[in-house]
């Protein structure tokens, strides 16, 4: 069972999530404490490459039903493990200092998706979720990645989680929550790992 977070958390879990922005390589950052610097990061703006997930420190979690679907602002056709699959993001909305991606991924193919952690940020089976997606900033260098609650390493993405397996004609619905970029920025890239990356995404 797949199970959600909201996207609407307490004060106390903001500076944390403000912890899940990283600077682009070459930036310099203003931002002080709300800024992390990405590590091993060396291909340009758009790439899959993901930030490294901050750590959280004394957050409480919270778990209710998945983040509600909206209209379609961006999607594509994808091919991933073997699966024809359509990606549809559905929203990308800022809540006071966060902000909330939502997509839904269709299996449109013959074919079973076998996800394993390829959204995820860790290297096996254990705990698949969406944590290694991430939003990027290419006017102002930055990658914001999901935020988390917990105490490190016993963190806990607010993100979906998923099956290993998407069958034939199922709809995933998917969501993840992050800091919010600046007021000023009105569309920003989607980086979505083994689904693409979705480019001048806007933000509401």
């Amino acid at each position: 069972m797949r199970r959600g977070i909201t996207p609407a958390v307490a004060a106390s879990v903001l500076a944390i999530v403000l912890a899940g922005c990283g600077m682009l390589p070459g930036q310099q950052g203003g931002g002080g404490g709300e800024e992390k610097q990405a590590t091993g990061s060396t291909e340009p703006v758009g790439s899959a490459e993901s930030a490294e997930p901050s750590e959280a420190t004394g957050a409480a979690e919270q778990q209710v039903a998945p983040a509600e679907q909206g209209e379609v602002i961006a999607g594509r056709e994808v091919k991933a493990g073997g699966a024809d699959l359509t990606v549809q993001i559905t929203g990308l909305k800022r809540q006071g200092r966060l902000s909330t991606l939502t997509w839904t991924v269709t299996n449109k193919g013959e074919e079973r998706w076998q996800m394993s952690s390829d959204m995820g940020d860790t290297p096996d089976n254990l705990g698949l979720t969406v944590a290694g997606i991430s939003l990027v900033d290419p006017v102002n260098g930055k990658r914001y990645t999901v935020a988390r609650t917990g105490k490190y390493p016993k963190t806990k993405c607010l993100c979906s989680d998923y099956d290993v397996f998407t069958e034939p004609g199922e709809v995933l619905p998917l969501h993840a929550t992050f800091a919010a970029p600046p007021p000023d920025v009105t569309k920003i890239n989607v980086d979505l790992k083994v689904l693409g990356v979705f480019t001048d995404v806007p933000i509401s």
